[in-house]
């Protein structure tokens, strides 16, 4: 997410760079440029509007640093107004020891209640605290079940209109009510409604909304809303405030393609912020949303403190410390690479995991599009083609007959073992520098890294001479096309050669 909004909002900004200061002449040229990224990746146009006219009363006529230029404060300006658009969050649930808090979810159908319901649930279980579930969604008959499948992984109860007598068992006020008196009963410390929702906004849902909130009176109520249907979240949003008084937003599927708009409408159209943020599919993937670390991202500064935090989450941390202590050793191979690969996909897609790294958000372009996932999957096929010892010492023991092996055993290029080959001593070592650092500086130390290499597959750059000019992303597709077309005509002829 937020890729294309990140690469023009890069290309927009750039365009200052080298002026001497910010006037109201270049500000024009350049915010113009800005306005189109936002309407690009729909952003409501009137927020966009008044973000801009912000960011120009706070820009022009302000002195640029000595250190920086135009750009760079212009960056800085660029950032606070971000962080104000969608910010400031207060991510407590507000849950009050010795009494039951309810906790309240809506939404449109296919937004991701359900889901987000067990995955609040689990957020809440890690502090400690009970938490029950119940299925008030009357209107999607799989949602009852789907809930109880949830509560069951969970291991938390979940009260279902199955528990009801008679017609109240149809009656989803008469759910809630019941199913928050069980919960009080039981001293659980959370309770969590899962209301119906429609493939609309009707007067129907707002009115039965609206009386679960009359009679039960819960503490907080979230609205959840789907990030790829960009202005109808928002528009949602907007609707379901002026009904139920919201509390904040639970934004879903932003691992998805969504340009960006509705992250950062939301909170100037409905008036709330987004609270908790979907990342995937498991039901552990609900975060913490934090407007500075977003506006990090989206401007191509990175976010190493989510990327720390979320490693020290899903890195298995006996095999780091076993890692740790081979890297204090002097000891560092192919073996080892993979598994350091492995925990990083952990965190994600290579492509999130990429961007949440200064300096390497914009690498899958430079990369021309790149299928990162498949790069380093050929990477783990070379490495298991190899024998033990040619894992441990690559340089030593493959040579130019072991590459042709390893290559056809692993469905690859000779080249691509001997580009491996050829440099792994380089990041062996700089790897064992890595030995005694934290999880901080060791992401800091992945960009030296990115320096040397072409891919994150582990293909080390060779030098390049001066070409004169930059390839754009499409000129550089074409040109492998080529070569590879090359390629296949010489070996067709047999005039192909092998690459050391």
């Amino acid at each position: 997410m937020f890729e294309s909004l990140t690469a023009s909002l890069s290309t927009a900004l750039t365009s200052l760079r080298g002026r001497g200061k910010l006037t109201a002449a270049n500000m024009r040229e350049g915010l113009a440029d800005v306005r189109t990224a936002l309407l690009e990746a729909d952003v409501a146009y009137d927020v966009a509007d008044q973000f801009l006219e912000r960011v120009s009363e706070d820009a022009v006529g302000e002195k640029v640093l000595e250190s920086l230029d135009p750009a760079q404060q212009l960056v800085g300006i660029v950032h606070r107004e971000l962080v104000n658009l969608m910010g400031p969050v207060d991510h407590s649930l507000h849950l009050e020891a010795g009494r039951t808090t309810v906790l309240m979810l809506c939404g449109l159908q296919g937004s991701g209640k359900t889901t987000s319901s067990a995955k609040l649930a689990k957020k809440i279980l890690s502090t400690g605290r009970g938490v029950m579930l119940v299925a008030a969604d009357l209107q999607r008959p799989a949602a009852i079940e789907q809930l109880a499948v949830l509560g069951r992984q969970l291991g938390v109860p979940v009260h279902t209109p199955a528990d009801m007598p008679g017609d109240a068992a149809t009656d989803p006020v008469a759910v809630c009510n019941a199913g928050v008196a069980r919960a009080r009963k039981e001293n659980v410390s959370a309770v969590i409604l899962d209301t119906a929702g429609r493939l609309a906004i009707d007067a129907e849902l707002m009115q039965e909304l609206a009386k679960i909130d009359r009679t039960v009176g819960p503490d907080q109520v979230y609205l959840v809303v789907d990030a790829m249907t960009g202005q109808d979240a928002v528009a949602s949003a907007k609707a379901f405030n002026e009904a139920l008084e919201l509390d904040g937003v639970i934004m879903t599927k932003l691992d998805g393609d969504a340009r960006g708009g509705a992250a950062l409408s939301v909170k100037s159209v409905a008036g709330v912020p987004i609270k908790f943020i979907g990342t995937g599919e498991q039901i552990e993937a609900l975060e913490d949303f934090h407007p500075e670390r977003m506006a990090g991202r989206i401007l191509g500064m990175g976010d190493v403190v989510s990327l720390v935090e979320e490693a020290q989450r899903k890195f298995d941390q006996d095999e780091m410390r076993r890692q740790e202590e081979r890297l204090k050793a002097g000891e560092f191979t192919l073996d080892d690479f993979k598994k350091m690969l492995s925990q990083t996909r952990r965190l994600g897609p290579l492509g999130k995991v990429l961007g949440m790294i200064p300096g390497m958000g914009g690498m899958q372009e430079m990369l021309g599009g790149a299928d990162l996932e498949k790069d380093m999957n050929r990477l783990f096929g070379i490495i298991d083609s190899m024998t033990p010892d040619e894992r441990r010492n690559p340089g030593r023991f493959v040579d130019q007959s072991r590459r042709r092996r390893i290559a056809a055993g692993a469905g690859v290029e000779p080249h691509e073992v001997g580009d491996l080959v050829k440099q792994f001593d380089g990041m062996a070592a700089m790897m064992k520098g890595m030995a005694g650092l934290g999880m901080r500086e060791r992401m800091q130390q992945v960009q030296r890294l990115q320096a040397q290499m072409t891919n994150p597959s582990a293909r080390l750059a060779k030098p390049k001479g001066d070409t004169g000019k930059r390839l754009t992303a499409d000129e550089r597709r074409k040109l492998k096309k080529q070569r590879e077309k090359d390629a296949r005509r010489k070996k067709r002829s047999g005039g192909g050669h092998e690459a050391d």
